[in-house]
């Protein structure tokens, strides 16, 4: 029997069960089958995924590694609210760098936010945790670039070979125009007059698994209220309807840019709550900043 602690952690809603692979090997272990298998709401813990905790790969100027898996046990590049949680649970084990100074010694790092470096599946990230009596409520996370080539995303697209946008795509009974953003994941954006109307638990799937997206895809349904604020559903890749997508609000944003809906710096309302979501101008197009908080829902052990 293998007895694997965990944390289980959310982002505004979005939850995984978090492994600390620092103090716990799962070598040997199906990792796919575990993401299904503790992601059951009914059978399992319940979660949209399982991510691991891990020190950075030899040669990597990170202080933790994040392994992704979905509910449904394929593997995810990012996850943008995952992320925070990574650097939450980071800064309260004392895992970076920056609280313990260069040989453990368990020095704290002056103020009240803390540096932190995550190496993900993307790339190594950069993230500001913000702490409040010694816990870490809020993240910021330097999302990087966004990708809109089509190939690179991937979308199979025949228009504008620098940017996707305005791509048609006609689906269960409907006719959707959606700019298409990779934030280290692919996401499609259709913008919409009503998201809570939207029927995304029919239409989500069939554009999740369509044809123009080799890899799937994670979709979205926004609705504009102003040029700062904007309220936005999710069909999550490989876990369907979630509270939450953090990268998926990035790419609502670049999206929003991109159709002149949406100005570089906007509030965006989702299910299990809000996120300050900002494109910076700059070169190759700017860097995505996104801030939300990180919370820790409870601690237990699962025996395989």
């Amino acid at each position: 029997m293998v007895v694997i602690k965990f944390v289980k952690m959310h982002g505004i809603g979005n939850d995984y069960v978090y492994v600390d692979c620092f103090d716990q090997s799962l070598a040997g272990v199906d990792l796919p089958a575990l993401s299904r298998r503790i992601s059951d709401r009914h059978r399992g813990i319940g979660s949209d995924g399982l991510i691991l905790i891990a020190p950075p790969t030899p040669g990597t100027d990170a202080d933790v590694r994040m392994e992704m898996y979905n509910a449904d046990g394929s593997r995810g590049e990012m996850c943008g609210n995952g992320i925070r949680c990574v650097a939450k649970y980071a800064v309260e084990q004392r895992k970076v760098r920056a609280i313990e100074g260069p040989k453990g010694q368990g020095k704290e790092a002056a103020g009240e936010s803390v540096p932190l470096s995550v190496e993900t599946d993307r790339g190594v990230l950069s993230l500001v945790a913000f702490r409040e009596m010694g816990a870490v409520s809020r993240v910021r996370v330097d999302m990087g670039r966004p990708i809109l080539v089509p190939g690179e995303i991937p979308v199979k697209y025949d228009g504008a070979r620098d940017r996707c946008v305005r791509a048609i795509l006609e689906i269960g009974g409907q006719r959707m125009t959606v700019t298409c953003v990779s934030m280290g994941n692919p996401h499609a954006v259709t913008f919409v007059s009503d998201a809570a109307g939207f029927e995304l638990e029919r239409i989500g799937p069939m554009v999740e698994r369509h044809v123009m997206f080799p890899n799937r895809v994670n979709f979205h349904v926004a609705q504009i209220h102003s040029r700062g604020e904007a309220t936005m559903r999710t069909w999550e890749r490989g876990s369907g309807i979630t509270q939450a997508c953090g990268t998926g609000a990035c790419a609502v944003l670049v999206a929003g840019v991109l159709e002149d809906r949406l100005g570089r710096t906007a509030l965006l309302h989702l299910p299990g709550g809000d996120l300050e979501i900002e494109w910076a101008e700059g070169a190759n197009g700017g860097t995505v900043y996104k801030t939300g908080p990180a919370e820790e829902s409870f601690r237990g052990e699962f025996r395989l």
